[in-house]
């Protein structure tokens, strides 16, 4: 089964307590040369969104009458929105799947899959800082989700909800190593 859509988050390992959290809520990226308006949102397409609820049907085409091709059973997994019709999303997940889901189903909070090449069995590090040689807050799986709340275009602010409701981990990541966020862009 597909590590994306399964239940399965990927394990966080905590080295450090929980820094602090600040709400942040970032805008969608503003359009350049390779992005063009919705029709319907005037917002970029493509743009990076997140699922709000842990069962989101995709389907092949825009209503309900086609057929469901796949159900989401992850709350706050990162999809790319690269089409609009009316009430309507086409969405692409972190493995290339294709469908419709409506937008009532989407959100605008900005979350971030952690990925890892598949010759890399080492945990991500999320650092204290944005720098190579900061302190481990914890070492995250490849399919780890975090929301994101910064990205220099280098480095991304990643805030990590740890198991069993213990709070959550807040460091930065290489942006090269998410799922959800554009290369070299900046999110504030």
């Amino acid at each position: 089964m597909r590590i994306a859509r399964t239940l399965l988050a990927g394990a966080v390992l905590l080295l450090a307590g929980p820094a602090p959290v600040a709400p942040a809520l970032a805008a969608p990226a503003a359009p350049t040369p390779e992005t063009a308006l919705g029709p319907v949102t005037k917002l970029p397409l493509p743009r990076y969104a997140s699922l709000k609820t842990d069962r989101v049907n995709l389907r092949e085409g825009p209503s309900k009458d086609h057929r469901t091709l796949w159900v989401f059973q992850r709350a706050g997994l990162p999809v790319e929105i690269v089409g609009e019709f009316e009430t309507w999303r086409r969405i692409r997940d972190s493995e290339g799947t294709e469908g419709w889901v409506l937008h009532s189903l989407l959100s605008g909070r900005r979350t971030a899959l952690v990925t890892a090449p598949k010759s890399d069995r080492n945990a991500v590090p999320l650092r204290a800082s944005a720098a190579d040689d900061a302190r481990d807050e914890a070492r995250l799986e490849a399919g780890v989700i975090g929301s994101v709340k910064s990205c220099t275009g280098t480095w991304c602010r990643l805030v990590v909800p740890l198991p069993g409701k213990r709070g959550d981990v807040d460091g930065y990541i290489r942006q090269n190593r998410l799922w959800g966020v554009y290369p070299n862009e900046r999110v504030e």
